[in-house]
């Protein structure tokens, strides 16, 4: 994520009102709808799972344990009671999960009644998911020690809203025959343009010095469609999509300086 990513120009209105998380907010009060509404808001979950695991983790919980309680709270928020008190003056779905998050966590009635309603039913399997969508940024020990569970889980939001777009360039990128550039190429997307070495990118993909020029060009502005439209399925407005950016990347700036 780049600082000029949060302030590329906006989608129109009608585009952005069919995105996951504005689609929840609008059926929260609909029966007709909700089926749809629930489907978008459990790929949400399963997009951002583990910014949860990691809050809860930081709170002092065996893994073990932030899994089942993972496990638990998002059963709770898919059982629909999220759902129904879904509050359109808090757009941010990264906002909304967190304050229902720590309300789970202080609350043994809540979690309680989300075991009863789960029973065995698992979210997710740990294992399928994990290597089906590894992360790249690693928290130290130190850092996971010293850091609020808040921040641990903005970096992990970040972080995951990254490499979800960086995962759909790369799938588009082999559905086209060119995954071997991005292999070569991706990790010079956030990087500074004075960053990158042309040259060693043109031995290693044999090809012409202006041509990997064009391709990283082209490369970046895929990757910033794809990121802005990921960030786009996690807020209500339009509007609100370059100050979650900002934020976001400034969370993700802080971590790794």
């Amino acid at each position: 994520m780049t600082p000029e990513t949060a302030t590329e120009g906006g989608r129109s209105p009608d585009r952005f009102s069919t995105t996951r998380w504005s689609l929840v907010l609008a059926c929260a009060d609909s029966t007709s709808r909700e089926a749809t509404a629930r489907k978008a808001l459990a790929e949400l979950c399963k997009i951002y799972w583990r910014p949860v695991f990691a809050f809860i983790s930081r709170r002092g919980y065996s893994v073990p344990d932030a899994q089942d309680l993972t496990q638990d709270f998002f059963l709770m928020v898919l059982d629909g009671d999220m759902l129904k008190r879904a509050d359109p003056s808090r757009g941010r779905f990264r906002s909304l999960l967190l304050k229902a998050l720590q309300n789970f966590l202080v609350d043994d009635t809540i979690r309680k009644r989300a075991r009863k309603r789960g029973g065995d039913m698992k979210f997710v399997s740990w294992d399928d998911w994990m290597a089906e969508a590894p992360s790249h940024l690693a928290i130290s020990a130190r850092e996971a020690e010293t850091w609020s569970a808040e921040k641990i889980y903005d970096v992990r939001w970040a972080a995951t809203a990254v490499e979800h777009a960086l995962r759909q360039l790369g799938e588009e990128c082999e559905n086209r025959g060119r995954r071997r550039v991005f292999d070569v190429l991706s990790d010079c997307l956030a990087a500074e343009r004075q960053d990158v070495s042309y040259q060693k990118f043109s031995k290693t993909l044999n090809v012409p010095e202006a041509s990997v020029n064009r391709l990283v060009h082209e490369l970046r502005l895929r990757y910033r469609d794809l990121l802005r439209a990921e960030v786009a399925q996690t807020v209500e407005k339009p509007e609100d999509v370059d100050e979650e950016l900002r934020y976001l990347c400034a969370a993700l700036t802080a971590a790794v300086t």
